[in-house]
């Protein structure tokens, strides 16, 4: 009886959905208690071809193609086609040990109280050598995320990673899955979606756990460690949090104005001078810095500027 539903949702990442599949099909728990469940997000690339006919023998693993474009969009069609009591999302560039899926079912079945969400460690596999200007605050930004060597409901300033998360499959019918105006539509950097579900589920009163042994390793292309594409992702990751709050909470124009007036006033300013005047010579505090302005840029910019639909 399939009890959890490994979902990996993909968009033209060929080279990479091979090993990520192979991770689930060499997992420790017996495979008739798991089903593997791709979701093709409108490939152009061999994508549909490595599932179908690459892996046509295993016997436990499904194709699915969702033709709306967008990362929610396809998180929500790969629950709503899952036969599991649990569904564990896998990125589509990421590789899970072998016991990943084991010791995400032991979590949820063995945690008092039940966590409305489980992830664990995820560890970069650097494609190209760690620039000397990443610091270690920025490799939070391309899913680099290890808290604590024990398990542990999460703390305050602790989050789980879209790219190893678990919830059971009635968490996310009762709070309607993935909000489909987050999430990257390909190169659109909207995101906090999975941000914006797990605030919802401790807003009622549910925790979220974090266990490193359910690991995945993530790969790390070059093409995400230059300068451009951090201060690009900085920028839109301040939008989508601008964004997700106000989709979580009614926020009017007067007080998106106090916000960004304190934004102002004890960050924009205290940054900027930091920027032209570096307390340090330090290559990663000063771009660092620069990312932290940009990313209050972009906060601002998401309260004030971005449209969202229930406007």
């Amino acid at each position: 009886m399939i009890t959890i539903s490994a979902v990996i949702c993909t968009f033209n990442r060929a080279k990479y959905l091979r090993k990520a599949i192979n991770s689930l099909v060499n997992q420790t728990l017996e495979s008739d208690k798991y089903e593997i469940l791709v979701v093709d997000n409108c490939s152009t690339d061999e994508t549909k071809t490595i599932v179908t006919e690459d892996f046509s023998h295993i016997s436990n693993l499904s194709y699915l193609y969702e033709p709306i474009q967008g990362l929610s969009q396809a998180r929500n069609t790969g629950w709503k086609q899952a036969k599991g009591d649990y569904i564990a999302y896998l990125d589509d560039d990421a590789i899970a040990v072998p016991q990943w899926l084991e010791i995400i079912l032991r979590t949820f079945e063995t945690v008092e109280p039940q966590p409305g969400a489980v992830g664990g460690k995820i560890e970069p596999i650097w494609e190209t050598s760690r620039p000397p200007w990443l610091s270690d605050r920025l490799t939070l930004g391309l899913t680099v995320l290890d808290w604590s060597k024990e398990p542990h409901f999460l703390q305050k300033k602790q989050w789980l990673a879209g790219a190893n998360i678990a919830y059971p499959k009635h968490i996310l019918d009762k709070f309607h899955g993935f909000n489909t105006s987050l999430g990257r539509k390909k190169t659109n950097l909207l995101s906090c979606e999975e941000a914006l579900l797990n605030n919802k589920l401790k807003s009622e009163g549910y925790q979220l756990y974090y266990h490193p042994d359910a690991m995945v390793s993530h790969h790390i292309p070059a093409s995400r460690l230059t300068k451009d594409w951090h201060i690009k992702r900085q920028f839109w990751n301040g939008i989508s949090g601008s964004v997700a709050l106000r989709y979580q909470t009614t926020l009017i124009l007067s007080v998106r104005m106090k916000r960004v007036w304190s934004l102002m006033k004890n960050d924009i300013f205290k940054l900027f001078r930091q920027i032209i005047f570096p307390p340090n010579n330090k290559i990663d505090e000063i771009f660092d810095n620069q990312c932290k302005f940009l990313y209050k840029i972009g906060t601002i910019y998401g309260l004030l500027f971005y449209r969202i639909k229930s406007e």
